[in-house]
């Protein structure tokens, strides 16, 4: 029986070389790829892929977005998340999500093919290291509002800025911040985001 799969990454170079490694597996073949995270659910009906591989970053909806909207709307096809991104918050965030999957693209191709077999046989498959890693590192400390105002501060905008967006007091995001940079053992909000951001928390 050949495993159906869709493709779904926003670097045109990557979703090439995957699918062509993947069409070398003589029970794997790619049926549909997608640039954008937005278009997987409306590919996924139409060519009815049995797996659907999501990259995490990518436009119009990320990889966990779309694999929560891909299990709501077409349960049956499973997801495994393939990304550069390697970091313990998008594998819980993913998981939670209900991907059955989560590897780094560095994963040899061998090893590639034979994630994609055990997610289709209804196992859950995640890179060891990552797995380790979210043990480690726990769940995110940071409250929502916390993470929605360091989500704002990620280009440096000033608290003013990060105000008006949020609709919140300059005091209240100072307070925001301040806890956030306690929290994540930071000195400044840059080094808070940074942090943040390496753990998948953002």
């Amino acid at each position: 029986m050949t495993i159906r799969l869709l493709l779904a990454d926003d670097q045109a170079l990557v979703r090439g070389a995957l699918a062509a490694l993947l069409d070398l597996e003589a029970d794997l073949t790619v049926v549909a790829e997608v640039g954008r995270g937005d278009e997987v659910v409306a590919a996924a009906r139409e060519h009815s892929p049995d797996v659907a591989l999501l990259d995490v970053e990518m436009p119009g909806l990320d990889g966990i977005a779309a694999a929560a909207a891909l299990r709501a709307e077409m349960p049956e096809t499973r997801v495994l998340i393939v990304t550069t991104f390697g970091r313990p918050g998008f594998l819980r965030k993913a998981l939670q999500a209900g991907a059955s999957g989560f590897v780094v693209k560095d994963t040899p191709a061998r090893q590639l093919a034979d994630a994609v077999r055990r997610v289709h046989a209804g196992l859950r498959v995640v890179d060891p290291a990552l797995a380790a890693d979210s043990l480690v590192s726990g769940e995110s400390p940071l409250t929502d509002r916390e993470t929605d105002v360091l989500r704002a501060a990620r280009n440096g905008a000033p608290v003013a800025s990060i105000a008006a967006a949020l609709f919140l007091s300059a005091g209240t995001v100072r307070n925001h911040l301040s806890s956030a940079i306690g929290k994540t053992g930071a000195s400044t909000r840059a080094e808070a985001v940074r942090a943040a951001e390496s753990n998948g928390w953002l």
